[in-house]
């Protein structure tokens, strides 16, 4: 096999988790990034520096969604075990609140395997809360955390990273070696040449960065038509993220008093620790999520790479919304078992 026998596009969580799960299949040495943005770019068009982020209820209901989540927070909670501070990743302790009554098959699901998980009695809720849990998340550093990703998938195990913006996904086919493409270009799939997927549409998020060492707890309040959430940025010196918003359609970079000042009182009355003299708020920050009607896509297909009638496997791995950095893992190992058996054809060539 050749450096380009497998090339994942885009490098994003999505795109670095789905490198991380193949290069622990062995194919790390076989596996090309091609990517406009890479860790370390503030663009935006990459969302994942901008993500608060952390594993939380904030996802779809649906079977999916489900099963993914299940799957992340086992890496994840393996992965603060194990490498916590070197991957910006750490167990938070964690309280999420509804104003409404939340999908009974969410609850149902998260209550089989989330660590310490309770229900919070009725009586101890705050006014205006329908339900409430209490539970053990994980909390990360986004921006830290796919710069560790990306210095692994190259150092550890010799990922080929290419900064370059490709005109059409077949592009991705960088030589008659390359035999897989995955598809990780998130809102981008949406007019990229040869997805050009409809069903997908950026969510707009407005955060604030604050300093707040005083905070160590999670803390999420889920309303009908907003989300308000405290999420600690691990290892970053006392750091906080404050939202927020989920604004469908919305793609505009700019951030707005008005929704700075809305995150502040949303924030402080759902944690009255925050109005502390010790809080700093150190910037406002907008982010695009890449959602899609129907969820996120993980599928595989057959197409036509050029004029000759090469055929190519492309498989689509997009579409998370705000829910990658906790989706995403689990998302990359379908999307790698999708093509399980073209990947072992590559094996058996090789070996002749």
């Amino acid at each position: 096999m050749k450096s380009e026998s497998i090339v994942v596009v885009g490098a994003g969580v999505i795109g670095l988790d789905v490198a991380l799960v193949l290069a622990k299949r062995g194919y790390g040495r076989h596996t090309t990034i091609i990517a406009e943005h890479l860790p370390g770019d503030t663009s935006i068009n990459y969302t994942s520096p901008w993500a608060g982020a952390n594993f939380s209820a904030i996802s779809a209901s649906d079977a999916n969604a489900l099963r993914w989540d299940k799957m992340g927070y086992a890496y994840l909670l393996s992965l603060a075990a194990k490498d916590g501070k070197d991957a910006f990743v750490k167990e938070t302790t964690s309280t999420e609140y509804w104003d409404e009554m939340p999908s009974s098959a969410k609850i149902d699901s998260m209550a089989k395997y989330l660590k310490n998980f309770k229900a919070i009695p009725a009586g101890d809720l705050p006014s205006g809360v329908a339900y409430g849990i209490e539970f053990t998340t994980i909390t990360l550093n986004a921006p830290m955390h796919i710069r560790y990703l990306l210095r692994k998938l190259t150092e550890e195990y010799g990922v080929r990273v290419v900064r370059k913006r490709v005109p059409d996904i077949t592009s991705g086919f960088l030589s008659k070696d390359t035999k897989v493409v995955f598809n990780c270009t998130g809102n981008a799939s949406r007019d990229l040449n040869g997805v050009q997927d409809s069903k997908c549409y950026p969510t707009r998020g407005q955060i604030l960065l604050a300093k707040t060492p005083h905070v160590q707890q999670n803390v999420m309040r889920h309303g009908k038509d907003y989300e308000t959430y405290v999420i600690p940025r691990p290892y970053s010196n006392g750091n906080v993220i404050l939202g927020g918003f989920m604004q469908k359609g919305v793609s505009t970079a700019d951030t707005f008093s008005y929704e700075t000042e809305s995150i502040l009182s949303r924030t402080t009355a759902m944690l009255p620790s925050l109005a502390s003299s010790e809080t700093q708020i150190l910037g406002a920050f907008s982010g695009l999520r890449p959602s899609r009607e129907g969820g996120a896509r993980v599928s595989k297909e057959m197409i036509q790479v050029d004029g000759t009638g090469r055929q190519g496997v492309l498989v689509h791995n997009y579409g998370a919304g705000g829910t990658g950095f906790q989706a995403g893992y689990g998302m990359a190992i379908e999307a790698a078992n999708s093509v399980a058996e073209e990947l072992q054809a590559l094996d058996e060539r090789a070996s002749l």
